[in-house]
């Protein structure tokens, strides 16, 4: 069988001809993960948020078999899954974590058992076994749900947005009461979570904020320099560079206007960033860290009380929805959030039983009038 052709991942350009390795097929495998690598590099995937967690899903199934991909058969792939199921190894994945594994398993067996690759060719020739897929539509978990989030992940409502707040506001009081140090950072908390909640901004998007993201908009003066956000680092989809978008300050949220000012000509300049131009910084003029973001939540989250299972992506859930609640219309809020599909936002929706009572107490309004005219 004739070499593959220079295809980025092709086995005759991951193995040198002639070499002889002491563990053969512990060489091989590792030619195969660089290979896959390469492939998924050529299509612009990234390295941190891609290929290096899929590489370490590969090689859990190898530590878990205790062999190789040429070995593997499908009951092995659905051994592992049931393993990690199991809720004698502690907390059990979710389905959506399991669907998510035996997807990166799968395309990984894709790519060795293509033959333009070469690499089922070269497991034949030394070890005379070929890579066989292990995961195919009656073994995988069938994704019969639109959504299948945890149940205790939700919005949370405008009592639970505002004793969040209250308590991260009180946070900053209580540093100061004791006079202990801190209270610049609690501001910056306060500023922080105020700003995911009132943009509905993922995490990522927040901390890669600058100043120079700060947008004035021509027909809204009173909101000065706070008129919108410019979100350079999106969520990026199938290799594409980060998405870019402008969020509007709405009405309803304008108390971020004086929040923001706050935080940008008083509490930020007091820790010394220097010519760092990142909005968020720490107390060591860096960019604030994405473990940063989840702390200052999750400190606010216990101060208030509220429920474990919310996080900070909560609040972007709660944007949605408050969003949805205040009328604006479906395409306005998509383009907010950044989502290209009204179905993605709709998942995002959890609208309340006043909001619902509401409308069909309007409903039932306008069929009375229409009963009254039409008499």
């Amino acid at each position: 069988m004739g070499k593959a052709a220079g295809l980025a991942g092709s086995a005759h350009l991951e193995l040198a001809d002639g070499v002889v390795h002491l563990d053969p097929a512990g060489a091989v495998l590792e030619a195969m993960l660089q290979g896959w690598a390469r492939q998924q590099r050529a299509r612009f995937l990234s390295d941190e948020g891609t290929i290096r967690p899929r590489e370490a899903v590969v090689r859990r199934l190898v530590e878990f078999t205790n062999d190789f991909p040429w070995n593997w058969t499908p009951a092995d792939g659905e051994a592992f899954i049931a393993h990690l199921r199991s809720s004698n190894r502690g907390k059990p994945i979710a389905m959506s974590t399991g669907r998510g594994y035996e997807t990166t398993l799968a395309l990984f067996m894709d790519f060795v058992t293509d033959r333009r690759y070469g690499w089922a060719a070269e497991c034949l020739e030394r070890f005379g076994k070929v890579p066989q897929q292990i995961f195919h539509e009656d073994n995988r978990v069938a994704h019969v749900l639109e959504h299948e989030g945890q149940p205790g992940r939700r919005p949370l409502t405008y009592d639970e947005v505002q004793a969040l707040f209250d308590a991260v506001d009180g946070r900053v009081e209580d540093v100061r009461r004791r006079g202990r140090k801190g209270a610049l950072t609690a501001m910056r908390d306060a500023a922080l979570l105020k700003t995911v909640y009132a943009f509905g901004l993922r995490r990522n998007e927040t901390r890669m904020l600058d100043l120079a993201d700060l947008r004035r908009q021509p027909k809204m003066p009173q909101y000065r320099e706070y008129g919108g956000l410019f979100v350079r680092y999106g969520k990026a989809s199938n290799g594409s560079p980060p998405k870019r978008r402008t969020v509007l300050t709405v009405h309803e949220m304008d108390w971020i206007v004086d929040v923001l000012d706050h935080w940008v000509t008083e509490v930020r300049p007091a820790l010394e960033p220097g010519r760092l131009p990142a909005l968020f910084v720490t107390e060591r003029a860096s960019r604030l860290s994405p473990r940063g973001l989840n702390v200052a939540f999750e400190l606010a989250r216990k101060d208030a009380g509220l429920p474990e299972e919310l996080d900070l992506h909560a609040l972007r859930h709660s944007y949605v929805t408050h969003l949805v609640e205040f009328g604006y219309p479906e395409k306005f809020v998509s383009l907010q959030v950044g989502h290209e599909h009204a179905s993605t936002t709709a998942i995002y929706t959890g609208v309340s039983d006043e909001y619902r009572t509401r409308l069909v107490q309007n409903a039932l309004k306008s069929n009375q009038s229409d009963l009254w005219e039409s008499q």
